[in-house]
């Protein structure tokens, strides 16, 4: 049997009110597109320490780990060449101010209305921001029934 593995990632909903903070890609896959500040999970940590690392990375906040709500995971099939396992962690407090610390890979930040998301959010975040904002915590995103 061929060897499968499936990646791990980590992504947080920054949530103001009722606004989510989005990034939106430069270069690459979804160039122009929204997303969530998130990333691969690193094989020597946890989920928490990984969201609070991608968070840091690309948006320059601090969430305490205690402060990271679980909101979701996603099997996803159609997201690249191996299956992603997404684990959603919301979080309504963190220390700093949101900033572009990525601007290689980031056109920019904004924060929308959960109800009024852009037209042009990629279909993997999007479905983690619907779960949350419906309480739906397990989804799968692109495999056959």
């Amino acid at each position: 049997m061929p060897d499968q593995h499936t990646v791990i990632d980590v992504h947080v909903l920054l949530l103001r009110d009722d606004h989510v903070l989005l990034t939106r890609r430069r270069g690459g896959y979804g160039d122009g597109m929204w997303h969530l500040p998130s990333g691969k999970l690193d094989p020597s940590e946890s989920l928490p320490a990984g969201a609070v690392r991608e968070v840091f990375e690309e948006v320059g906040v601090t969430v305490d780990p205690a402060d990271l709500h679980h909101s979701a995971v996603l099997h996803v099939a159609d997201s690249g060449p191996t299956p992603r396992l997404g684990v959603f962690f919301h979080a309504r407090r963190w220390t700093g101010t949101p900033t572009n610390r990525e601007p290689d890979k980031c056109g920019g930040i904004d924060w929308f209305a959960l109800d009024d998301l852009p037209d042009n959010v990629i279909p993997y975040p999007l479905a983690g921001i619907r779960a949350h904002t419906t309480g739906t915590t397990f989804a799968a995103l692109g495999w056959p029934i």
